[in-house]
């Protein structure tokens, strides 16, 4: 009023004011509100406004108390008002109205009537009783006394009110006033106290004229509120609330009330939400019931979006069939003899709101629209529910009535989802999100499948069905974004340890509909789905929003509780009213108890049912509850119709297309269908023809049949609705049962939500008849008064074994945890009793704790019992129902004994049936009979296996119910037999589980045809047999000790492949290896033959060890078996009969020696035992030495005594030290420049791949640091390298790798070494450093070391003892089962080093990323979860800042790190750092790291022992000698006294490990795979130039010593003189041969002299294999582009070996769409694919998709360069010049990582393809575009100011300074040419310049004249120019921030001749300081006349600095005498030192 009284229109002003005191407001609100205020004026005239408005000011004073209406809670929601008589201006005089609101708070209760004008402005007394005013006045005074300033005399009077009127004694009130008011307010308490009665009956007592207005007095007195709510009544109301006040007066004098009375439950409360309609209601109701006299009942808190008359509305109590229920105003009983029948009409739908605005589609965004495409707007409910599912991520819970549109509220929350991850662009991130719908029924998933497909087809959005019936393999669940699955579906997919672990990790929405399931059977599966989501929502910290849909029920509040939805925002409940079609409902009982006269009597009630709704012109369904019942109950209704002479009401109408109808009738093979039509009568069930249903319900709906008798199907499948349902009979034969049940509620509901047509109906109408004492229970389930319980106690024990196997539940604290997220506590707290809570414990125990802990111990036993899981308070138990062998029979009678069947009976109507099958069906004999259910189950299963007939309905249920549930039950024995390794017992399972072929194969097709009596079938035939998936297999045995056999198997397919019969992926197999005599399985795994496999027919190959005992078996068997079919089998027999086992291992020698100090260098004062024992032969003697020692006692150490020896010995000679990975060697190479360069002043040079340092540096080192490939390269050529003859010792670390990949280059340096040592007579001494080994006696024979000189120690001396302990983990799976090991792991780290630094070894770098979230997730729940982290926090900020990787950025925060070799360097360093300082507790590093940097830890776990191996596409074991070095990182000897190493394994593997980590480890040699390039090597060197020669070169070897002591394991079959010889002699054969296949050697025709090949002498030189210069010999040609050359590259030997991990191929589809180059698109799983990819993205600088790829192209360009520098000489050799022109273009290209055809400016730093407008644009710095860059060069001239103007536009000026930087270090040649030769007419030799270039060609003066056919030397002078402020010191680096190591800058100078595109010479230059003179020879052509040469002069570095001159030679006739001379001067240089 104050706002509006002087405005007539509404402005900004006024809009702010009352935002202010109203929060949001319609806009159309305020301008009525403005007209008011102005009519209201115009009527009083303005001086009685300008009174009003200043007594109001007068009288408001802020400080006394709330301003009106700020504490009325205004929101949103739309309610409809009544219209307003409009009042006419007269009536006003008449009576006045107050507008003086300080006197109406004042007094609380009423609005006065003031009399006449004058009374407005005065301020008007208490006209209330003296006792209301006495509390007022006491207030006053005590407030007045300076007391409780911070309150209003209001809000203390309302406190004390309520507190005065509660139910409490004088004596209890006495203390609280006393606690409230404090001692100054004492004197008022005993006033208050004495009038207290008074007070309160005043205060109640309204005089009745007055219009009320009542406060809520909230039940809970600690919590004053003052909450004013205005309410209307009408005058009936009025003289309502009167009768009840007396009512209530009458009571309370007779002093009845000792309890509370709730004053808020006397009159109704009025809430805005709920509209008078239902208040009436209400009002009458309560009329009825003296509600006083109920005792105390809680006010219901009012939540903002809940519509439930039920709650606001008392109930009326009535009898119904015997028992006392409550039911809803309006119903209409009838009682007779026959039935008791209670109908409740419709209800009014509720009055739509006056905000209440439906949500049109059009207004929604680009998607929304897209996906409600054909819609207009969004219903009403989904339109109130709009605003919080589409815009917010809060959990919902929906409760409506069936047909409400509760399916596209769950389409706006999928909205919601889709749209959080939509990028710019309209991109939607498919991958970043999946939404799981759970639909309680298969037909319903089906149904919502079609519907989120079709309407999220627009977006792209792939939705598919998850059911028993519809499985998806892994890749189609990853490509989905949304299933739809039923609850137990998606629970076996999350229990599968965190299943597919990506996929639970990426739900981003769970949708749950038709909650109220919770009570039915199916209810705990649900529980345990939303306890497992919100658990992993809090561990995780990740959003899963859930949306629960469900009818009305209840106590929805209990279950929006359980499902975590804030009942303020996210809770909607919407009551029957809102049903689309009202629905009237009526119950029918039968009361008569006999069978067959309540058969009859139901059939009549149907029948009147019927004929009365067909009579009013409605259509009928009759529901039934088996398919045979609908034919009978159809044909009974039409007796009946008959009898009665009814007929003529249900005959259909004569409609026009009548006649078609009948004709199609008249079609259908059903009999019944004809005859029921022409009567008006249908029938349908799921067991009639589809074609036939389809038939029906189109004449239904068509109005053709006027009544149709269907199944329950009906209701839930198809959307048929009608106007009436009629449900005859409740009972329903359920299977799993075996027994009549009643009609499940949910079957009711969604069978009365047929009822009513939402386009033609005002209401439907449902009937249910059932039996008179079944009546009151469908009464109450259908009125919502019971509420839902939960039924989780049943199958808790199973529920909890899932959790545990899952590793979420892992002691009884997070069982109990676990329990509170169920439903079941949150019922068990709402309703103790029902659960078996006592009172008492309920009070002493109100969160239940003791009472789950006692739940969870009792299931825990069960479990134990059952030997399911290991409970600590263990009680023995034996399980005696598996014994080892067992027929089938025992089999499927242990099977039929199942829990799950324990729900099927017997009926006495099966057992004739029943024995008809035993005969005719079963070959086994059927424990139990036909009598016992089990013997029925067996019958059945027999029945099935045998496909049998089934007549009986019953029956045929049952058979499904069995023979879906036996699969399993066997599945899961068979899985028991595998742990429990019994062959035979596991065979006959998994036979079982799939519930033969080969002659078929070999059948002709006519033959086949003969057999089946059907010829054509023949080839159909022939066809399927050859799909039935078959195998061959050789298995080949290598025994690795006396009890342990490595067996290597090749599976080969043997069947062609059809996606339709095996699916897109790959097929399953079992393996197993068996010991027939023992009767045991020594070994099983599960592989997957992969579809491209079976179609390229590439074999498998698989490597596994198992044990052998002595005296050996005669054999074993592998056997192979098909998981998914029958017959597909193979079995290989592996035999022990030629088997040589190796030689028994000598003891462990230990030798004592004192000790010495070796002071300079060592911190410490003394050697460790181990060291102390070697010192003496390694320090004074120069014996050759090999120690073994466990990892990590010191042998680095004993390598650096071995060092000192040589320094003070032999000072000019040089240490090799080999370590076997580069992170090693620069680890050494550190340690060492400081210990040895610094310190002793030695040279320390490092020798790898990324580090090669010039030939000076190396002649000058005392100590080379290198690898073995390097130094083998380095060594081959050792008669040309004078440094490698200087070598005095080499010390080889990991010498045990010999047995390992890289093992064959580390013999070939060794005997290459002892070889070398022998010739030159100058013995090198070979010290050998490893683990303990168990073969070290002939590790030392080959060393050359005899009784000095081996040390081996065992395993146990280690200088810090290790613990270990070993863990199994089942599941075939990888991932799930690394998943499943996070949890163990953290516990792990928990009990043994808690605050101790950890080691965790994983295998691959996606693996630490998931290690490192899921531990941090553990953190989470902990107290302190960052109590890893021993650093300060802000200072550990200031760190993360500079990581780059963001997984490690959260990582670290947590104290935990990553290590492996996709993060950048620096981030390697800084992770080092932190753990090494112990700032960081846990580091979880690839294995690599146990080789690499030494950082020892208290604790080491290895998670998981297999890795990816992208070669064979499988997860394969890591070699032993990798588990022990990781474990031999436990234990740090300055800190700990003990070691710790957890090693989780997979379960099958537990046997070996254990036997093995405890056993010293055999090293065998590897030489044999690669022996070929190791002899092209020694060929090429001219170590070896005969067969014998390669004889006795392989002598040298380590492999011959082991040959002679393990024959079996390299297939040697004796070891007689003559076996070996033949062997040897083979194996030189066959190696020899692939050489001269590689054009690599030349075997002379004495087959016995072998001379090398330029081919081969590249192989050697260059390090490659001979299979790669095989390729390139084959595979160039004389003119290839730059592109042919890159796949040539790609496709060479060397880059087999790049890994391609899992689901790589798919990254590389990805990568190829966005590259130039098209690959073959079905080899994207190769290697050699990839290698092309990569390059391709390094030229295009494309993004790669991942850190591992970054570090795989910094591996293809490793290697890059000398594989084109080999293709460039067999360019070279063949004399193709334009091919050896294109390979130093691509070497160009590698180095810069750019295209040819770009431009060359685009290999400056930061200038890309965006940029190059920069230089073509007119800028007076320079003249005309350029182009590349010597123009760049030119025009800038050495100075960077030119440069800075050209790209200051577009580039800062660091990038600016870098690019300069790179272009001043350029190289510009200036190129000076002369030719050196002999002349006829000189003497001497002499040297001509070359005529200046761009001479007239026509003078002789521009041609140089040589003789023909002789050989000249073109001089080549180049010389650098330094530009301008060019840098002085020159490095002989190039500028390559592109290539990811170091390159010395190279010249290739080659001549040709273009005409005939043929190369003469070619030469490498290296980098050019100041001037270099290069020369090169050629020969001149044969035939005299004129001819062109051209030099070209290529960089090896830089792309676009290449030059080419022209060489004009004109060739004069020979001459003997310069040829002759030219040849005697070549042999004299030849002579001559070089």
């Amino acid at each position: 009023f104050e706002t509006f009284h002087n405005k007539d229109h509404v402005g900004a002003e006024e809009t702010r004011a009352i935002k202010q005191m109203f929060g949001p407001f319609p806009s159309s609100g305020a301008e009525i509100s403005c007209v008011s205020v102005a009519r209201l004026v115009a009527s009083l005239g303005d001086s009685h406004v300008e009174d009003l408005i200043q007594t109001h000011s007068s009288r408001h004073h802020p400080q006394q108390g709330p301003t009106f209406g700020c504490n009325i809670a205004f929101s949103y929601d739309c309610y409809t008002l009544d219209p307003l008589e409009d009042w006419s201006s007269s009536g006003i005089h008449e009576e006045k109205f107050s507008l003086d609101f300080f006197n109406f708070l004042s007094n609380q209760q009423s609005v006065r009537t003031l009399k006449d004008k004058e009374e407005m402005s005065s301020s008007g007394g208490f006209l209330c009783s003296g006792d209301e005013t006495i509390l007022r006045r006491e207030v006053e005074k005590y407030l007045n006394g300076g007391n409780m300033i911070s309150s209003s005399p209001e809000e203390l009077c309302t406190s004390l009110f309520e507190m005065l009127a509660s139910c409490k004694s004088n004596n209890e009130l006495q203390n609280e006033l006393f606690e409230l008011l404090g001692p100054d307010g004492l004197e008022m308490i005993s006033t208050l106290l004495q009038e207290r009665a008074a007070i309160v009956n005043s205060l109640l007592a309204i005089p009745p004229e007055r219009t009320d207005v009542r406060r809520k007095v909230s039940g809970d007195v600690t919590m004053p509120t003052y909450r004013c709510q205005v309410t209307i009544y009408s005058e009936q109301e009025k003289q309502m609330i009167k009768m009840y006040r007396r009512e209530e007066r009458r009571e309370r004098k007779k002093g009845k009330v000792a309890d509370c009375v709730n004053f808020s439950d006397a009159v109704l409360p009025f809430d805005p939400k709920e509209i008078r309609a239902q208040r009436e209601q209400a009002l009458l109701t309560a009329r009825r019931e003296p509600t006083l006299s109920k005792g105390r009942v809680y006010e219901q808190i009012q939540y903002p979006n809940v519509y439930d008359s039920y709650a606001e509305a008392a109930k009326l109590p009535a009898f119904v069939g015997g028992a006392r229920m409550l039911l809803p105003e309006r119903i209409h009983r009838e009682n007779n003899k026959m039935y008791e029948q209670v109908a409740i009409p419709p209800n009014e739908p509720v009055p739509i709101g006056f905000e209440e605005k439906p949500v049109y589609i059009s207004e929604l965004d680009e998607i929304g629209q897209l996906v409600f495409k054909g819609i207009k707007s969004l219903n009403r409910i989904q339109s109130m529910v709009f605003e919080t599912a589409y815009n917010t991520n809060e959990n919902l819970l929906i409760c409506a009535p069936t047909g409400a549109g509760k399916t596209n509220i769950a389409m706006l929350t999928v909205l919601h989802e889709i749209r959080q991850h939509l990028r710019p662009g309209g991109v939607i991130k498919k991958d970043e999100f999946k939404i799981v719908y759970v639909a309680p029924m298969k037909a319903l998933a089906a149904e919502m499948t079609n519907y989120f497909s079709k309407r999220l087809g627009p977006l792209g959005i792939t939705v598919k069905e998850l059911t028993g019936d519809m499985q998806l393999t892994k890749g189609e669940i990853l490509r989905t974004q949304m299933l739809v699955t039923t609850p137990e579906k998606w629970d076996v997919v999350t229990r599968k340890s965190v299943g597919d672990v990506a996929l639970s990790q990426i739900v981003r929405l769970l949708i749950l509909d038709e909650v109220h399931l919770l009570h039915e059977d199916r209810g705990p599966v649900l529980e345990s789905l939303v306890a497992r989501t919100l658990r992993q929502v809090e561990s995780t910290q990740s959003m899963i929003r859930i949306l629960g849909l469900s009818a009305t029920l209840p106590n929805y509040l209990d279950v929006a509780t359980f499902l975590h939805v804030n009942p303020y925002i996210g809770l909607f409940f919407f009551d029957s009213r809102f049903r689309p079609v009202p629905l009237g409902q009526t119950f029918v009982g039968i009361k008569t108890t006999n069978k067959v006269q309540q058969l009859y009597d139901m059939e009549e009630v149907c029948y009147n049912k019927v004929l009365e709704q067909v009579k009013a012109g409605h259509q009928v369904m009759v529901f039934v509850h088996a398919r045979n019942a609908t034919v009978k109950t159809a044909m009974g209704l039409i007796e009946m119709a008959k009898n009665h002479g009814e007929t003529c009401f249900f005959q259909p109408d004569q409609g026009p297309d009548y006649g078609q109808c009948e004709k199609q009738i008249q079609r259908s093979r059903n009999k019944q269908l004809k005859e029921m039509f022409s009567e008006g009568f249908g029938i349908h069930h799921a067991g009639m023809l589809r074609s036939d249903r389809s038939l029906m319900e189109s004449m239904f709906s068509k109005g053709h049949l006027k009544v149709l008798v269907c199944t329950a199907t009906l209701a839930w499948g198809v959307n048929l609705p009608a106007h009436a349902v009629v449900i005859k009979g409740t009972q329903i034969y359920d299977a799993k049962r075996g027994a009549l049940v009643d009609l499940g509620i949910l079957d009711v509901m969604q069978i009365f939500g047929r009822a009513g047509r939402p386009q033609f109906d005002k209401y439907g109408e449902g009937t249910i008849i059932t039996t008179h004492d079944k009546l009151s229970h469908y009464l109450t389930l259908l009125t919502q008064q019971n509420p839902i319980e939960s039924q989780f106690l049943g199958s808790l024990a199973d529920n909890l074994n899932a959790e545990v196997a899952l590793g979420s539940v892992t002691n009884v604290e997070e069982a109990v945890k676990w329990l509170s997220y169920t439903y079941l506590y949150v019922r068990m707290r709402a309703n103790p009793l029902a659960y078996g809570i006592n009172h008492k414990v309920y009070q002493m125990d109100p969160s239940l704790e003791i009472y789950r802990k006692e739940l969870v111990v009792e299931s825990g036993r069960k479990l134990d019992k059952a030997r399911m899981i290991r409970f600590e308070e263990r009680t023995e138990v034996d399980i005696r129902e598996l014994h080892c062998i067992r027929p089938e029979a025992d089999i499927l009678s242990t099977v039929s004994k199942a829990e799950e069947f324990e729900q099927l009976k017997v009926r006495d109507e099966e057992l004739e049936e029943l024995d008809q099958l035993l005969c005719n069906y079963c070959e086994l004999p059927a424990a139990g009979g036909v009598e016992n259910s089990y013997g029925k189950i067996n019958i059945l299963l027999q029945t099935y296996v045998s496909r049998g007939e089934v007549d009986s309905f019953s029956l045929i249920s049952d058979l499904s119910y069995v023979a879906q549930n036996a699969a399993r039950i066997v599945r899961a024995l068979f899985e028991i037999a595998l742990r429990k390794r019994w062959p035979a017992m596991t065979y006959r399972l998994l036979t079982l589980c799939k519930l033969t072929v080969d002659k078929l194969k070999e059948m002709r097709k006519d033959d086949i045809g003969h057999m089946l009596h059907h010829v054509n079938v023949g080839l159909t035939v022939k066809q399927c047999a050859h799909q039935i998936p078959s195998i061959t297999m050789e298995a080949n045995i290598q025994p690795i000790t006396r009890t342990v056999l490595r067996v290597r198997l090749i599976v080969t397919p043997d069947f062609h492949w059809n996606d339709q019969v095996h699916g897109s992926v790959g097929e399953p197999w079992w393996l197993w290896v068996e010991d027939p005599i023992n009767d045991h399985i020594y070994h099983s795994e599960y592989f997957l033959l992969q579809k491209k496999q079976v179609v390229t027919g590439e074999p498998q190959h698989i490597v596994f060890t198992i044990p052998i005992f002595e005296p050996l078996s005669s054999q074993y068997y592998i056997r192979v078996v098909s998981d998914r079919w029958l017959g597909a089998e193979a079995v290989c027999i592996i035999n022990f009969q030629n088997l040589i086992l190796p030689e028994r291992h000598p003891p462990h020698t230990v030798m004592a020696l004192g000790n010495r100090e070796f002071e300079s260098l060592y911190k410490f004062t003394h050697f460790n035992p181990i060291q102390t024992q070697i010192f003496h032969t390694l320090y004074h003697t120069d014996t050759n030495v090999l120690l073994g020692a466990p990892t990590g006692s010191g042998k680095t150490i004993a390598a650096e005594m071995a060092m000192f020896r040589v320094f003070n010995k032999y000072p000019a000679s040089k240490v090799v030290y080999i370590a076997p990975l580069k992170a090693l060697v620069r680890e050494r190479v550190e340690d060492w420049k400081i210990r040895m360069g610094e310190k002793l002043g030695k040279k320390v040079v490092e020798l790898t791949g990324d580090v090669t340092p010039d030939v000076r540096a190396i002649a000058q080192a005392d100590l080379i640091v290198t690898t073995p490939e390097k130094w083998d390269g380095v060594s081959r050529s050792w008669q040309n390298r004078s440094y490698v003859q200087k070598v005095a010792i080499l010390i080889i670390d990991e010498i045990h790798l010999l047995g390992e990949d890289r093992g064959p280059v580390l013999e070939v340096i060794v005997s290459r070494t002892n070889f070398i040592s022998c010739h030159t007579s100058k013995s090198v001494r070979v010290v050998g450093l490893s683990t303990a080994l168990a073969n070290a006696r002939d590790l030392a024979d080959w060393l050359g070391i005899g009784q000095v000189g081996l040390f081996n120690f065992r395993p146990s001396v280690r200088p810090v003892p290790l613990e270990v302990h070993i863990l199994g983990f089942p599941g075939q799976h990888y991932c799930p089962r690394m998943a499943s090991m996070n949890k163990p792991t953290f516990q792990a780290i928990r009990s043994h080093s808690p605050a101790k630094p950890v080691l965790i070894f994983v295998s691959s770098r996606r693996q630490t990323r998931l290690t490192a979230l899921d531990l941090i997730a553990y953190l989470a729940t902990e107290d302190n979860p960052k109590q890893w982290l021993h650093h300060d926090e802000r200072e550990i900020e200031d760190i993360i800042t500079t990581v780059r990787d963001s997984n490690l950025k959260l990582t670290l925060a947590f104290g935990i790190g990553m290590h492996h070799a996709g993060l950048h360097e620096r981030d390697r360093k800084t992770v080092e750092e932190l753990f090494v300082n112990c700032k960081i507790q846990v580091l979880i590093a690839t294995s690599t790291l146990a080789w690499g940097v030494n950082f020892p830890a208290h604790l080491v776990v290895i998670k998981g022992t297999e890795y990816y191996d992208g070669k064979s596409r499988r997860y394969i074991d890591y070699p032993i000698t990798d588990v022990l070095q990781m474990m031999g990182r436990a234990g740090r000897p300055q800190f700990d006294d003990q070691g710790k190493a957890v090693i989780l394994v997979h379960d099958i593997k537990k046997d070996f490990y254990k036997k093995f980590l405890y056993e010293p480890f055999p090293v065998e040699s590897s030489l044999l795979s690669v022996l070929s390039d190791h002899l092209n090597a020694e060929i090429a060197a001219g170590t070896v130039s005969s067969k014998q020669d390669a004889m006795d070169y392989i002598t040298w070897t380590y492999f011959f010593r082991r040959l002679l002591m393990n024959p079996s394991y390299y297939s040697l079959e004796d070891i007689s003189y003559e076996s070996i010889n033949k062997f040897l002699s083979n194996l030189v054969e066959k190696s020899l041969q692939d050489l001269e296949c590689s054009y690599c050697i030349e075997i002379k025709e004495d087959d016995h002299t072998i001379e090398p090949l330029t081919y081969g002498r590249i192989a050697s030189y260059y390090y490659l294999k001979h299979q790669t210069i095989r390729r390139f010999k084959e595979q160039l040609r004389a003119e290839l582009t730059v592109h042919d050359l890159l796949s040539i590259l790609t496709d060479a030997e060397e880059y087999a070996e790049l890994p391609v991990r899992h689901n790589e191929d798919q990254l590389n589809s990805q990568l190829a769409q966005q590259l130039p180059l098209k690959v073959n698109p079905h080899s994207y799983d190769s290697p050699h694919t990839k290698t092309h990819l990569l390059l391709q993205a390094h030229f295009s600088h494309s993004q790669l998709p991942c850190s591992d790829y970054s570090t795989d192209t910094k591996t293809v360009l490793d290697n890059a360069i000398r594989i084109c520098q080999a293709m460039l000489d067999v360019a070279a050799n063949e004399g193709w010049l334009v091919t050896a022109v294109s390979i130093c273009n691509l070497v160009q290209m590698i180095v810069q990582g750019c295209w040819l055809h770009g431009s060359s400016l685009q290999t400056l730093p930061h200038v890309e393809q965006q940029h190059l407008y920069l230089f073509r644009s007119d800028m007076e710095v320079i003249n005309g575009p350029i182009e590349g860059l010597p123009e760049l060069i030119d025009a800038c001239n050495g100075k960077e100011s030119v440069f800075a103007a050209i790209v200051g536009k577009d580039l800062q000026s660091s990038q600016i300074a870098q690019a300069w930087s790179f272009l001043s270090h350029l190289p510009v040649l200036e190129v000076v040419l002369s030719v050196k030769g002999w002349w006829e007419e000189d003497q001497e030799q002499t040297e001509h310049p070359l005529p200046a270039a761009g001479g007239n060609l026509k003078e002789e003066s521009s041609w140089l004249d040589v003789h023909a056919d002789q050989e000249y030397v073109l001089q080549v002078s180049l010389r650098r120019i330094i530009l301008g402020q060019q840098k002085k010191k020159q490095d002989s680096k190039a500028q390559a921030p592109r290539f990811p190591k170091a390159k010395d800058e190279g010249w290739f100078l080659v001549i040709g001749e273009v005409d005939r595109r043929e190369l003469l010479a070619v030469k490498r230059a290296g980098c050019i300081r100041n001037c270099t003179a290069v020369s090169v020879a050629f020969y001149t052509p044969e035939k005299p006349g004129k001819c062109i040469y051209t030099l070209y002069l290529m960089s090896d570095s830089y792309l676009g600095l290449d030059q080419q001159y022209e060489i004009h030679l004109n060739v004069i006739p020979a001459s003997i005498a310069a040829q002759v001379n030219t040849e005697v001067s070549d042999s004299v240089a030849g002579l001559s030192p070089n």
